[in-house]
């Protein structure tokens, strides 16, 4: 048998048990599964965490034993109410005092409307921290909520 036969009968067998249902299902069976390997494996870690959540998210988090609530305004807005059990580290502070914030922990930046807390979320994702989100609306909506508040130092 000639080289060309042989390489034609070859080709000839390769295409008949491709063109085989079973073959075929495998064969999308293997690449489903490396398709859903790679995303897997390429998620990031941390993401777990939305970077914004409203008044309401944030709501069903606070008090989790694992959740830090960390409020980002000036003191004396803290004093004239806060969400009981939060942090205070103020914004201008934070980047100088990020080694008070636990890093086994998820955490729940606040602040009185929401822009402050975007900016202490993005100082400790900068800082190393995964597992970070601001809360959108603020303490204010969180109080308009009827959430728990309490006042003074």
């Amino acid at each position: 048998m000639s080289r060309k036969n042989r390489r034609s009968e070859s080709s000839n067998s390769i295409g008949r048990f491709l063109r085989r249902p079973m073959v075929q299902i495998g064969i999308l069976a293997i690449a489903i599964a490396i398709a859903a390997f790679i995303i897997i494996i390429g998620q990031p870690t941390g993401t777990a965490f939305a970077r914004e959540v409203s008044v309401d998210e944030a709501y069903a988090l606070y008090g989790q034993e694992d959740i830090f609530f960390l409020d980002v305004r000036q003191p004396e807005e803290w004093d004239e109410y806060h969400a009981p059990n939060s942090t205070l580290i103020p914004l201008g502070e934070l980047a100088a005092r990020v080694n008070e914030v636990p890093r086994d922990k998820k955490i729940v930046v606040v602040c009185r409307s929401g822009n402050r807390s975007q900016e202490g979320r993005d100082i400790l994702l900068s800082a190393g921290f995964e597992n970070v989100t601001s809360m959108n609306g603020g303490l204010v909506t969180w109080q308009q909520a009827g959430y728990p508040t309490v006042s003074g130092p």
